[in-house]
């Protein structure tokens, strides 16, 4: 793939279908998930990318079998029944937060051993301590191998004990659904407590999929324990969702387009795992059509597109496609609740303010906000992606738009293949949506 990858503006089709692949956040949970299983359990389309790659090979590191089937969109993993099967490993997360997290927590509940855990470089910058913490308190013991509190890490694992644990997930709810789902392995019941602020839609995600494991949670005054006696299993194979968040890219399209798009497979708010299905909310907000149906999400692009105002703390990984598109719409647009993803794959916010004054754009941004207000667009810019998907993702979709009014392109994205961290087929995706408006009559 070229790099810097010059973007091909084109006229949206009258129904372009697009497909995405299955849910990040599904197909990790789901894998941790059946690894506390006792039996062998399939997970049906998964996602395969960087960031379920580096936790099938964690597993396997610590001596489950894990077989893939990308073909079927398959993966399946012989749970070890809440027993990690080697005493000892070195594992590695990459820049995969859920990764890091989950798998933390899932060695210090099940384990009996050393394990040593680490990232890349940006992974060792990100929240970890609040997760750390609680660890500790349940009996854990860490070792720090670089910064305190940070990873890479040395974990003693003997188990949790249960009682109460207090948790401060407020700079990323992956913490405590990492303790959630590890919970039910505690030595006796153990009752989560949370400090400080948490971004729910992820956690009701986590407490939802464990459902489906065979394991419940009772929650009051804000603290959560699992139903005495549960435990995970699973008989038959686990459907994972399209992924929402690879979904709004393709909604969004028809701002930059026109036409019309219908994203396959996704699943209506109100059944859906994910939070970021919410986003559908914001884009009618803009002046799209969104409705939803038994074959995935329709976008089709209004009389008018304009500028919103929208808080984004309960789906934030789609603030990206939003602002990066905000110079299309009419009057300004205001991004909210999304101090947290200055933590992120990169300071996502301080990123998309630079990118977006790159192009011409006035932007006026604040630790939780961003504001943008749209000018003249200035062709003959690099986006930068700083490693991050989802700013070669979001401005990608900008740079179908036809602003020189020819068909050239005018934005190019910066290492592209940073997308294969969640979506490494985007931007063949993309391409195949512009063929095919191009061969439509």
């Amino acid at each position: 793939m070229t790099d810097p990858l010059p973007i091909l503006p084109f006229r949206g089709p009258a129904a372009a279908r697009a497909r995405v692949p299955g849910s990040k956040s599904l197909t990790n949970r789901g894998l941790i998930l059946a690894a506390m299983c006792g039996e062998r359990v399939e997970l049906g389309g998964a996602l395969f990318s960087e960031d379920s790659a580096v936790l099938c090979d964690a597993l396997r590191a610590l001596g489950l079998e894990v077989d893939v089937d990308p073909a079927a969109g398959m993966i399946a993993v012989q749970g070890c029944g809440g027993r990690i099967p080697r005493a000892s490993a070195s594992l590695f997360t990459g820049l995969s937060g859920t990764s890091a997290r989950f798998l933390t927590a899932f060695v210090a509940a099940a384990g009996r051993g050393t394990y040593r855990i680490d990232g890349t470089e940006r992974m060792r910058e990100r929240p970890m301590a609040g997760l750390f913490d609680a660890l500790a308190a349940q009996g854990a013991q860490f070792r720090w191998l670089g910064q305190p509190g940070y990873l890479p890490v040395e974990l003693e694992a003997c188990g949790l004990r249960g009682g109460s644990a207090l948790v401060d997930a407020s700079e990323s709810s992956q913490m405590l659904s990492g303790l959630l789902m590890a919970a039910p392995l505690a030595g006796m019941p153990l009752e989560v407590g949370v400090q400080g602020g948490v971004r729910l839609p992820f956690v009701e995600m986590t407490i939802r999929q464990a459902v489906a494991f065979g394991v419940s949670f009772a929650s009051h005054d804000g603290r959560y324990i699992a139903t005495a006696g549960s435990r995970y299993s699973r008989t038959t194979p686990y459907p994972i969702e399209p992924d929402a968040t690879a979904a709004s890219y393709f909604m969004a399209l028809p701002i930059a387009t026109g036409g019309s798009v219908n994203v396959a497979g996704v699943v209506r708010p109100d059944d859906s795992l994910q939070g970021d299905v919410a986003f559908a909310g914001v884009l009618r907000d803009t002046g799209l059509e969104v409705a939803f149906g038994a074959d995935g999400v329709v976008a089709r692009h209004g009389t008018d597109s304009r500028g919103v105002t929208a808080d984004f703390s309960g789906f934030s990984d789609t603030f990206l496609t939003l602002a990066a598109l905000a110079p299309l719409l009419e009057g300004p647009t205001r991004i909210t609740g999304i101090a947290h993803t200055r933590k992120q794959e990169t300071d996502r916010v301080a990123g998309a303010a630079a990118e977006l004054r790159k192009l011409g754009q006035e932007v006026i941004e604040d630790e939780d906000s961003i504001e943008i207000r749209p000018r003249v667009l200035r062709p003959g810019k690099t986006i930068e992606t700083y490693g991050d998907h989802r700013f070669a993702m979001s401005f990608a979709i900008l740079g179908c738009a036809n602003i020189m009014g020819d068909g050239s392109p005018w934005l190019s994205i910066a290492d592209p293949g940073c997308c294969a961290k969640t979506f490494p087929g985007f931007f063949d995706e993309l391409a195949r949506i512009r063929d095919a408006s191009a061969s439509a009559p």
